[in-house]
């Protein structure tokens, strides 16, 4: 069935890296029996996993692979890079988000980059406001066929204002991975695994890898469904997971501060989270393309995580905005009830 049918009933990379999130306690998925009957209706969607007030009320596979089992996120990828940059500044390894390219990794700066590109910041990195053209949508084959993807990122022309805008683009977090693997002397593997997967109780295995031998920020990670809605209950939860504190605590609050918006969805955007309101209350979600999804409700005590179908796209105004109503006309009313 066409995703639309939702709005209008309204009811109304890698395949390496593995995650098995530790099981939340259940409830009986009665509950939320209208919104498990409308994900139903949305042909793109495999998972659904629901949680509130710290439990799991709803984990249902409805096509594809079991909630248990890992399956690529895509670009949520760049949320979780984004914890690891929160969690990184907070062993003090990196001053701040105010910290500058230029002085905390000058070697990864290509001979012939433009010289504002030494002044970019770890926080127009994570907003992806670095300026640069972008690496993503019609430019993404070529960067990737690059020898050097950090180089070819940073080596592109400057066309918008650092700071001003944001572009969305894999490379600026794959630039940030490759920072905080220079600051702190760890693969981002190593850092995912000290970072995510502890703290979750999780196992986390290797993903893909550019030329140079650096593990891709910013997207091909895989998760399971309830490894992401654990990783979306920690940060509700003000950065604390079931084995550890993921980030510190403040991070949580400054990446669900609207930094910047998208010029494709319209939402705001944070330090790697998508911020709206729904019903006067706050959302933060992460995004990946085909409709990989983890949406946060602290005010409701609730957290949503979503897969879908990797291989088809997910617009805002198709897949990816059925899942919006999915979330704010169905479950949530649910939620409230």
């Amino acid at each position: 069935m066409n995703t639309s049918l939702l709005s209008r009933r309204a009811f109304a990379f890698s395949a390496a890296a593995l995650l098995a999130a530790p099981a939340l306690h259940a409830q009986p998925a009665s509950r939320f029996a209208r919104s498990l009957a409308a994900a139903r209706e949305l042909d793109q969607l495999h998972s659904l996993c629901i949680a509130q007030g710290g439990q799991t009320v709803l984990a249902e596979a409805i096509r594809g692979p079991s909630p248990d089992r890992a399956v690529n996120v895509k670009s949520v990828s760049k949320t979780l890079v984004a914890s690891l940059t929160g969690s990184v500044i907070g062993t003090g390894a990196i001053p701040g988000p105010d910290a500058r390219l230029g002085d905390l990794a000058p070697g990864l700066i290509p001979n012939g980059a433009d010289p504002r590109v030494a002044a970019l910041t770890v926080a127009d990195l994570l907003t992806m406001q670095t300026g640069l053209e972008r690496t993503s949508g019609g430019n993404y084959g070529a960067w990737v066929s690059s020898r050097n993807w950090v180089a070819d990122a940073l080596a592109r022309p400057m066309v918008g204002r650092p700071g001003e805008g944001m572009l969305y683009s894999t490379g600026s977090y794959h630039i940030l991975g490759a920072l905080l693997s220079e600051v702190t002397g760890d693969s981002l593997l190593t850092l995912a695994r000290r970072h995510l997967g502890e703290p979750l109780g999780v196992r986390i295995d290797a993903w893909t890898r550019d030329p140079q031998g650096r593990y891709m920020g910013g997207n091909n990670m895989a998760l399971s469904p309830r490894a992401m809605l654990a990783f979306g209950e920690a940060y509700r939860t003000g950065g604390v997971g079931p084995e550890g504190r993921l980030v510190p605590e403040d991070w949580v609050a400054a990446s669900w501060q609207p930094r910047t918006r998208s010029a494709f969805s319209g939402d705001d955007y944070g330090y790697g989270w998508f911020l709206f309101e729904a019903a006067g209350a706050r959302v933060a979600y992460a995004r990946g393309y085909g409709g990989q999804m983890i949406y946060v409700m602290p005010d409701h005590e609730l957290t949503v995580a979503v897969t879908s179908d990797e291989t088809q796209p997910a617009r805002s105004e198709g897949h990816a905005g059925a899942l919006k109503r999915l979330l704010t006309e169905v479950i949530l009313p649910e939620a409230m009830a």
